[in-house]
């Protein structure tokens, strides 16, 4: 196993993940960044999801985790008809390293956020053209 410059993730419990961590470690030249997703970091990137106040800081969001962690978020209307938050789809894109739970619990704390500042939601329709012609 190659030591990395930085404290990596606990492994989750036998069984409970399928994230393939010990295979991203034994990976030469594999990208390790999501590791440093800890259990503490992971608080604090859910909590920051969930206070989002503007469509331009969660874009903002997404590249930070896309920079740092390597991890990639979309985020789009439904093809359907919008009524509710669930007509917004958001998607964690599979990751070698990134824990099952995470990559659930990141939509739901964008859509948390989005339910506080409802204009988030608006914001992000029009910017997919939806409302532009109203």
């Amino acid at each position: 196993m190659n030591a990395l410059p930085f404290p990596i993730r606990t492994e989750c419990p036998p069984g409970a993940c399928v994230c393939d961590r010990d295979a991203l470690l034994q990976s030469p030249g594999a990208d390790a960044r999501v590791l440093q997703l800890t259990v503490a970091e992971e608080k604090k990137l859910l909590q920051r999801l969930e206070n989002i106040t503007s469509l331009a800081d969660l874009r903002r969001m997404q590249e930070r985790m896309e920079q740092l962690l390597g991890i990639r978020v979309s985020i789009a209307p439904s093809p359907n008809e919008v009524r509710t938050l669930r007509g917004i789809t958001i998607l964690v894109h599979e990751q070698q390293g990134l824990c099952r739970k995470t990559r659930q619990a990141i939509p739901a704390a964008i859509k948390k956020g989005m339910e506080r500042q409802p204009e988030i939601a608006f914001e992000l329709l029009n910017e997919g053209g939806l409302f532009s012609g109203l």
